[in-house]
């Protein structure tokens, strides 16, 4: 029972990686019905931007700051998401707004999103080197022990705010008012500007939305795992959108609950199985379980108007 719950905890944190992720893929998909597939590298940038806001802060480059490390965590927190956010909006400008404008066939935008992907990480790869990079130390490592199940004061952290984060988000899609703007765009958005709602700026807030959480949880990755290299997206990107798909993609509880299903397969065959067959089982069992649900386990099916 004390291994049972020993991994529970480590499946809850990894689990908190992918529905921070997958949450970023719902959202966009709900609104636009366009599938990120760069969302898993700006994960990744937003890592990265951690470990330099982080490092200047600290001291650790250029010297201009020396601040402590609770104080230089608790600036690097809203800077990462702020400008992570800002490399998810400016993807949206660049790449998806004119092929959006032109009416261009989905499959024009997916295959965008797959070569803003390439161009990030061969982008860091080319401006940064192939050489990992450390994330500094800001707070004290805390280990609390019951028994003989291991807990970390950081792991503990990265649980609540996922859970955190996922009732904002709820809250804010489905209390406020640029919420009930961006569920009327998921429902009709040729009829949205007739109402005197703008369109593209409710697709630049989602964007926000999204490519925050996914830099939010790319800091929370590199205090937890510090060790960064340009295709850490790549893999984590591509397994929490498996895990959107599985939950119900464009529905906010099923990303959260799909990460988490993910998470758990995958540390319990680990935990009892040889590691190896960690991913034939976990994606195996997510088949059978899109198999007897095609949508997802919250996905509701929907019919196209002609």
């Amino acid at each position: 029972m004390e291994i049972f719950i020993q991994n529970l905890f480590n499946a809850l944190q990894w689990g908190s990686f992918y529905a921070l992720i997958a949450l970023g893929y719902t959202l966009v998909y709900g609104v636009l019905l366009l599938i990120n597939f760069a969302h898993g590298d700006i994960f990744m940038v937003g890592a990265y931007i951690a470990f330099f806001v982080s490092s200047l802060l600290l001291g650790d480059l250029m010297g201009v700051f020396n601040l402590p490390g609770w104080a230089a965590l608790a600036l690097t927190v809203p800077l990462t998401m702020l400008l992570t956010a800002g490399v998810g909006v400016t993807l949206e400008r660049i790449a998806y707004r004119p092929l959006r404008r032109k009416g261009a066939h989905r499959l024009y935008v997916v295959i965008t999103a797959l070569m803003c992907g390439l161009i990030l990480e061969n982008g860091n790869l080319a401006l940064l080197g192939a050489s990992r990079r450390k994330l500094p130390d800001m707070v004290d490592k805390v280990v609390y022990t019951f028994g003989s199940v291991s807990v970390t004061n950081l792991k503990v952290w990265v649980i609540i705010t996922a859970f955190l984060v996922f009732f904002l988000l709820q809250f804010i899609v489905t209390r406020t008012r640029i919420g009930m703007a961006m569920r009327a765009v998921a429902w009709d958005k040729f009829a949205l500007p007739l109402m005197g709602i703008p369109l593209d700026s409710i697709i630049v807030f989602t964007f926000v939305l999204g490519s925050g959480f996914a830099g939010l949880a790319g800091l929370l990755f590199a205090m937890s795992y510090p060790i960064l290299d340009p295709y850490m997206g790549a893999m984590v990107g591509w397994k929490a959108f498996i895990a959107a798909v599985v939950g119900g993609i464009g529905d906010i509880r099923g990303a959260f609950i799909g990460g988490f299903l993910l998470a758990f397969i995958e540390i319990m065959v680990a935990a009892f199985l040889p590691s190896t067959f960690r991913d034939l089982f976990a994606f195996t069992i997510l088949l059978m379980i899109l198999w007897q649900r095609p949508t997802g386990l919250f996905g509701v099916a929907k019919t196209t108007k002609i």
